[in-house]
Order: structure tokens, then C-alpha cells, then sequence
């Protein structure tokens, strides 16, 4: 029991469905129980063994503790196991006659993990999607246009404008020049709401302001992100409702591991797939070649794709890991180098087989640049540099015929990007009316009160405002 509350304690959002739970009680406690009480009728009816029938109880406590303890929290690292569990074996023999005292305390230590889980039950059980109400009709959009839309993501991808200041010092000009010959428009200054890819794209997608969905200041990842992006958003829906397929293209399965409903009408990493015990990146795909075979058997309809793909991602996320500012900034322009690469053949790909689609490049948040890690950004900054390397995201529209709408000069977030795009295709830009505000937010946990503060404003200006 301990051990099932100490994985939901930890990684309550990564678990958080029905099936996960019926996997966890049976692999946790139902398989558990049946050999413990197998072994111990054994060792207590078959001659020979049964001299050894008070160890059972001990030994098998202490290796089921030890065992499940680990792969919650390491995973299946055979050589920490089996050392792990041959201490166990000899801790059971030696407290075999304080075995009822043994067992107090883990129920203690349930107890105590059980208490900590409370208020994670009860966000949980009063989770609310107002926040996603949509103040006018734009979910009842029609288009007018209907080019195939590709909203491509590579994660942590500093603005174009970003790489050239202080922090990153990247020349991305190469890059840049591609994009600009290949009909693209760039967006400079352009940044994030929020600082993770699920805050982020859960309120892209919601085309709505969450606040982290909570005044709490202890965790920055709200609940049912995950199954928000995973198709139960308006965007998704608005596409359907103007008979578009939508297709979901991933590297690896961050976006699945609590297993929410899926739906895309289309995924490239089933369930299946997809081990129970999993933090999101035990698969590595490559979304092109699901490309390339989507693009080839789905030519007679209006689709929608959004393709994620884990690069250049972001410095490392603790202290403890960093290889210093330096080194996690060299770090970083190498896995710039290789989105690149990945973003050039992507673009040839579409390009090649749809010359008339709208291709979006979106990064979800900025790449930290100038940190040491990315928990350097929960303290108040006190330089503008460190707060927009955080939120400065790229963005590039290759716009139908090379011509932007004149109020995409309105596009300055994530929040508004799918709402400026649905206002284009609906050649409707009374939908522009209920755009959301241009502010970015983060969670403060040191320098400040701990809360929730915006810290850039709809102008592009770096402010500490208590939300």
C-alpha cells in the first residue's frame, strides 16, 4: 500500500486515469497478496519447509517494500534491484522477531503518504473546465478557407529575435534564410503564456488563460492538461466541426502517459505502446515517417496536424545536473542545431506533397538561456534578460501565397495564435474581439511571496505583478 501512495504522492498527474489505477492495485497490491499467502500455505504444509515458515511473512514484506519502492522511483535498474533486494532478505531475517512492529511502522508511513495525497484527491474531484468557456460564437466557426493546416512544435525553441541577444549569442541566420526563401513569415518578439509545454499548449489549445488553474503556488502543472491537449479542446473540435481529420504526430509519449482520451482522429503511438509505468519517455518515434504515409493516404481531405517533436527542448531542469550557465547554453545550441535539421526536412516533406497548406511553426516556451537550471526560474529575477529567455518562443507562418492578413500584427502569444488563425479562414475578424491578454505568468516560489505573478505585460514589458 505504501508504495501505490507513494507513486500517486509523486507523479499524481502522470497517473491520474481509472485504468492506471486498476493496473496499480493489481500489480501493487492484488499480485502481491496472492503470493504472499500462497508461499505461506506452502512453506507451512510441505514437509521440510515448514521449519522455515516464519521467515515467509518477513522476507516477502521486506522484497515486495523494497521492489516496488524502487521501480516507482528509478524504474527497473536490475543491479540496484538485486543488491536492494539481498539487503531486504537479510534485514527481514534479522527483524524477524520485531515483524508486528515492522509492519506498524509502514502503516504509519502510508498514513502519512496518504494525508499528502488529499489535496491532490481533492483538486482532483473539484477540477473545473470554466476556465475554458469561451466568451463568444468562435466555436461555431465556419470557414471559409480550407487549406490543410500543419501546426508544427519544437519544443523549447527560443524566438528568432531571442537567439541573438545576450543570453543565447546564436547566429541562426542560416536557418532563418531558409525559412524567409521557403515563403515563411517570421515572428520575432513573439513568447509563451506560461513556462512548461503543458501549461503552455493547454491554454494554446483553450485558447483561454488558465492561471495554472489554481491560487496554489506548489506545483505549475494544473490538472488535465495532458487530456486537454490531447483533443478535448475547442480547437480540435472546430476543426472537426468544418470536416477536417486531425492528426496527432509525437517523438515519445510525455503527452500520453496518464493515458487520457485520445481525440485526434489519429495518433502515431497507440497505447499499446505505451508501458503503465511510464514518465513519458521510454518510446522514440520519428513523426515524419507517419508523416510522409498520412500525407500520401489522406489527400482527398481538409486535415489538421499538430506534430511535436522534443527538440531543442530546454537546460536541464535541476541544480544538481547543471553543467554550469556555459556549459547548458552549449548544451542547448547543439540540440538548436539538430531542430534545425529536423524542422528543414519537415518543412521539404509538407512542401513537397501540399504546396498550398498553411505550415505553422509554434515552440511552446523559451529554452532558459542564461540559468543554471530551469528552477532558477521559480526565484524573482531581477534581470529582463533571464525572464524572456524563459517565454521567448519562435513563431513562423507560411501564409497561403505568401500573404499574411494585416491583423496577424496582433499576434504577440500562444494564447490568441489558433483564434487569429480561425480568423483568417473564417474571413471573420470579429472573432479578434475576444482575444486574451498578452501576459505571460509564472510561479514564484522564492524572492517573492509565494503565488502566482505576471511577469511580462501585454506590451512586451518585464513587471512583477501578483496575479
Amino acid at each position: 500500500m505504501y508504495p501505490l501512495l507513494y507513486y500517486y504522492n509523486s507523479n499524481f498527474t502522470l497517473v491520474n486515469s481509472w485504468s492506471q489505477l486498476l493496473f496499480f492495485i493489481v500489480t501493487y497490491l492484488l499480485i502481491p497478496t496472492s503470493v504472499f499467502l500462497l508461499l505461506t500455505v506452502i512453506f507451512k504444509r510441505v514437509s521440510g519447509l515448514n521449519k522455515f515458515s516464519k521467515y515467509v511473512l518477513p522476507v516477502l514484506n521486506f522484497i515486495a517494500f523494497v521492489f516496488l519502492i524502487i521501480i516507482s522511483t528509478y524504474g527497473f535498474k536490475w543491479k540496484v534491484l538485486a543488491v536492494s533486494i539481498i539487503i531486504a532478505i537479510f534485514l527481514a531475517i534479522l527483524l524477524q522477531k520485531h515483524f508486528k512492529k515492522v509492519i506498524v511502522f509502514q502503516l504509519l508511513m502510508t498514513l502519512i503518504v496518504a494525508s499528502k495525497l488529499v489535496p491532490d484527491l481533492y483538486s482532483h474531484v473539484t477540477y473545473s473546465s470554466k476556465w475554458m468557456a469561451i466568451s463568444d460564437t468562435i466555436e461555431n466557426v465556419e470557414f471559409k478557407k480550407k487549406p490543410n493546416v500543419y501546426v508544427i512544435q519544437p519544443d523549447g525553441y527560443a524566438s528568432f529575435s531571442e537567439l541573438k541577444k545576450n543570453s543565447y549569442n546564436f547566429d541562426n541566420s542560416n536557418f532563418e534564410q531558409f525559412l524567409v526563401d521557403s515563403g515563411f513569415k517570421l515572428y520575432n518578439d513573439f513568447r509563451s503564456n506560461y513556462t512548461t509545454t503543458l501549461s503552455s499548449n493547454s491554454s494554446m489549445f483553450a485558447m483561454k488563460h488558465h492561471y495554472y488553474n489554481s491560487k496554489k503556488s506548489k506545483s505549475n502543472e494544473l490538472y488535465n492538461t495532458r487530456k486537454t491537449i490531447l483533443g478535448d479542446n475547442p480547437v480540435v473540435s472546430i476543426f472537426k466541426n468544418n470536416n477536417y481529420k486531425t492528426f496527432l504526430l509525437l517523438d515519445i509519449s510525455y503527452l500520453l502517459v496518464n493515458r487520457s482520451p485520445i481525440l485526434y482522429d489519429y495518433c502515431n503511438i497507440d497505447y499499446s505502446e505505451v508501458p503503465y509505468l511510464d514518465r513519458g519517455f521510454s518510446i522514440n518515434k520519428d513523426p515524419l515517417i507517419d508523416l510522409e504515409h498520412v500525407l500520401e493516404s489522406n489527400k482527398e481531405t481538409n486535415n489538421f496536424f499538430f506534430i511535436e517533436r522534443m527538440l531543442p527542448m530546454h537546460i536541464t531542469n535541476d541544480f544538481s545536473d547543471s553543467k554550469g550557465i556555459e556549459g547548458e547554453r552549449q548544451i542547448y545550441l547543439a540540440q538548436l542545431k539538430r531542430a534545425n535539421e529536423w524542422l528543414t526536412k519537415t518543412i521539404q516533406i509538407i512542401s513537397e506533397k501540399d504546396r498550398d497548406g498553411i505550415i505553422i511553426i509554434a515552440a511552446d516556451h523559451g529554452g532558459f538561456v542564461g540559468m543554471e537550471s530551469t528552477q532558477e526560474s521559480t526565484i524573482k529575477q531581477t534581470e529582463d534578460g533571464l525572464v524572456t529567455s524563459v517565454f521567448s518562443t519562435a513563431l513562423a507562418i507560411k501564409w497561403p501565397e505568401n500573404k499574411a492578413p494585416d491583423f496577424d500584427v496582433k499576434l504577440k502569444t500562444n494564447v490568441n495564435l489558433f483564434r487569429t488563425l480561425f480568423s483568417y479562414l473564417a474571413k471573420d475578424i470579429s472573432y479578434l474581439d475576444a482575444l486574451e491578454e498578452d501576459k505571460s505568468y509564472i510561479v514564484i516560489k522564492e524572492g517573492a511571496p509565494s503565488g502566482i505573478y505576471e511577469v511580462i505585460n501585454e506590451n512586451g514589458e518585464v513587471v512583477f505583478n501578483k496575479h
